[in-house]
């Protein structure tokens, strides 16, 4: 069905011809994550008409599962009670899933029972930074890398016993071996559970542009073609799911981690291409001459101002901060250089090229796309609302003179929380959620017992 826009009308008469029977009504939680609900076709008309609601406490769990808000305590907290939100379905994406031809894929916007947006919802967060790009004249186009791995598994770990928050990880073994970066034969390995991914991706109106058997064991990348911050956000996520549920289904592990605790597993990134086209559709990142246009050089300054606090935003997990090493093709330092893979953002632009773009090699693959995507929108915008210049490119991403980039989740929340310019931008209000979903995860880590811990001190002390 490609990439047709579709209207109420148009997805009542494909569900009928098709004889699609479920519909999966979702939303993009805060962590990435599509939760909601699956309706029956004869549902469709009233959902589509009158949204459907959901508990509010689905935006305001951390990955555990656990509410991490006061929602019985009457001391202001969002959503008391663990009230209802509203799913209001959006016709435009809705996706027959390939792996699923019975049952459809459609994206919702979250608000209040009155229609009220709710300002921390995934897509209205991301919404409101394209429409303040808009403001200036101007829209972003973004492309993306993802890189994953793919497991076998060889012990689900589904004894009752495993049944904890979150769940015990299953046991696994690879789907390649050693690194292999690039190399056909290992391609050929996995080209049958390759094929099937990037078809049904393709399948569900995602323009595919590459599949590559990347540096580590059972890692492999992805790449898109370049749309919308919105676009591409909604297709970001759908991948990772399609991803994810096609692999259970083969006895296979897709993991998006930022870097597993595996042997020889190596991080994985999420790379944005990013440029901006002016009223007229010109990239205004293109320049006549060698080096980055007046906008480029401003958008670029904007990322590397905002980095360490919107690290919260692009690398939000514990895990996340495990892939800043040197020398590992992940920035650890906050620096832009001209194509150079070991930079924070690695400038792509010659004289006279229309696709110059300025790519950033920060996020990581555990990254809610809608998050990410605006942390470039804020942060480029203010370094073309304030004329900020970057610095001058690195020699050495790696060396040290330039500033470090968080070396932990704490550090990026404390980053974050005293950054005035991102909770104004953001809304106080954005700002304290986040906050406080962030925080919790911070403090259960912490209140963890390491086995570095039980190693270094249960037989000595």
């Amino acid at each position: 069905m490609g990439c047709k826009r579709l209207t109420p009308r148009d997805i009542l008469e494909l569900v009928e011809a098709e004889g699609i029977e479920t519909i999966r009504a979702v939303f993009t939680d805060p962590h990435g994550i599509l939760r909601g609900k699956v309706m029956t076709a004869s549902a469709l008309p009233g959902a589509l008409k009158n949204g459907i609601r959901v508990p509010s406490t689905l935006l305001l769990k951390d990955l555990s599962h656990r509410t991490v808000f006061p929602i019985w305590a009457a001391d202001g907290a969002p959503m008391q009670g663990a009230s209802d939100v509203l799913l209001r379905l959006d016709p435009a994406s809705f996706r027959q899933l390939p792996h699923a031809p019975h049952s459809a894929l459609i994206h919702c916007d979250v608000t209040a029972l009155d229609g009220a947006p709710i300002p921390y919802a995934s897509r209205t967060l991301l919404h409101r930074c394209e429409e303040a790009l808009a403001e200036e004249g101007l829209r972003a186009t973004f492309g993306l890398e993802i890189e994953f791995q793919v497991f076998r598994i060889t012990d689900p770990r589904l004894a009752p016993q495993h049944a904890t928050m979150p769940g015990t990880p299953p046991q696994v073994e690879n789907t390649t071996q050693g690194y292999q970066y690039l190399t056909e034969t290992r391609y050929a390995e996995v080209e049958p559970m390759l094929d099937q991914l990037r078809r049904a991706a393709e399948g569900m109106g995602m323009d595919v542009r590459t599949v590559e058997i990347e540096m580590g064991p059972s890692q492999y990348e992805l790449t898109f073609a370049p749309d919308s911050p919105s676009q591409t956000a909604e297709m970001a996520v759908n991948f990772r799911t399609l991803a994810k549920e096609i692999c259970a289904r083969d006895g296979l592990l897709a993991s998006f981690m930022a870097k597993p605790a595996l042997p020889n597993a190596v991080a994985n990134g999420w790379h944005i291409h990013q440029s901006v086209t002016d009223a007229t559709g010109r990239n205004v990142f293109t320049t006549d001459g060698p080096g980055l246009s007046d906008a480029a050089a401003h958008w670029t300054a904007g990322l590397l101002h905002h980095a360490r606090a919107c690290c919260l935003l692009t690398n939000p997990t514990v895990n996340s901060y495990k892939r800043f090493v040197p020398h590992q093709l992940a920035p650890n330092r906050i620096g832009w250089a001209h194509d150079n893979r070991g930079a924070m953002v690695r400038a792509i632009t010659a004289p006279n090229d229309p696709a110059s773009r300025v790519e950033n090699r920060l996020p990581d693959s555990s990254t809610n796309p809608y998050f990410a995507f605006a942390a470039q929108l804020l942060s480029g915008l203010s370094g073309l609302r304030g004329h900020l210049q970057p610095p001058a490119a690195l020699e050495d991403p790696y060396g040290h003179g330039a500033p470090e980039l968080p070396t932990n989740l704490g550090a990026a929340i404390e980053a974050f929380a005293a950054s005035d310019a991102l909770r104004e931008t953001l809304s106080p209000e954005v700002a304290d959620w986040l906050l406080t979903l962030k925080r919790a995860e911070w403090e259960r880590y912490l209140s963890h017992i390491s086995d570095w811990e039980q190693a270094e001190y249960f037989g000595t002390l």
